[in-house]
């Protein structure tokens, strides 16, 4: 079965989660809002299956997947149907649960990304929002981007099986997601991340393993792989970044 994914196409947000699943399972799949619109694909195809008003379960919005007749949207739950069908998540009940846990954890974590350069409204323009801005991404910096983070690093510790994966003894879809989670923060937050990275050891010697998964590290080499950029959910604003460490004075 050939997978359609809709996102939007040219920034990696939320879609860029569903991709690395797709990419790891070797799936074959269309980013159909990438397509030319010739072949009746591109930005008007996702569009109108948003609006087509037969879909008994219509998508809210992208990202979602079609899979045949299904259509799936919201990335945890997305990530959900792949990992059971491509070996992405444990086999038993009680793993599922809790890698579908630990993907709710990381869309939360995304709305404080997100609200960092856009606290007021999605609607208004980052330069109509800057002060407020600076406000919420300083709060961020202090509370919540430690908070997540050193949580996901005590999952690693804690797993009874080793710290190699976020979820029993084997790769799945929440360590693809981690990867994606910490690229994007490196990007948005060079300098807060690098001041954290001593504390989470665990979390970055997981994002190496899996950049150097062999269909992972082709897919990061391919044009397929969009780069991180001001329009999606990481940006780099260096005014929103933690300060710039101060060089100690000559003598």
């Amino acid at each position: 079965m050939r997978y359609e994914l809709f996102y939007w196409p040219s920034i990696p947000g939320r879609g860029e989660f569903v991709r690395l699943a797709l990419e790891q399972a070797g799936a074959d799949y269309v980013d159909v809002a990438r397509g030319s619109e010739a072949d009746g694909l591109g930005v008007p195809a996702l569009t109108r299956l948003l609006a087509d008003e037969s879909i008994a379960t219509p998508p809210y919005a992208p990202p979602f997947l079609k899979a045949g007749k299904r259509i799936i949207a919201q990335t945890a739950n997305i990530l959900l149907y792949l990992g059971a069908r491509h070996d992405l998540a444990p086999r038993g009940e009680a793993g599922r649960l809790w890698a579908h846990q630990l993907q709710l954890t990381v869309t939360d974590f995304l709305v404080h990304v997100h609200d960092t350069h856009h606290p007021i409204a999605g609607a208004l323009y980052y330069e109509e929002q800057k002060p407020e801005a600076r406000r919420r991404a300083a709060a961020f910096r202090k509370d919540r981007l430690p908070k997540f983070l050193h949580y996901f690093e005590r999952v690693l510790r804690c797993n009874p099986h080793g710290s190699r994966y976020m979820v029993g003894n084997k790769l799945t879809y929440v360590d693809l997601s981690m990867f994606h989670l910490m690229a994007g923060l490196h990007y948005a937050f060079p300098r807060a991340l690098a001041q954290l990275k001593p504390e989470l050891p665990l979390l970055d010697a997981l994002s190496r393993r899996v950049a150097a998964l062999p269909r992972i590290a082709a897919y990061l080499k391919s044009k397929r792989r969009l780069a991180f950029n001001p329009h999606g959910i990481f940006r780099h604003y260096p005014e929103l970044d933690a300060p710039a460490a101060r060089k100690a004075a000559r003598k």
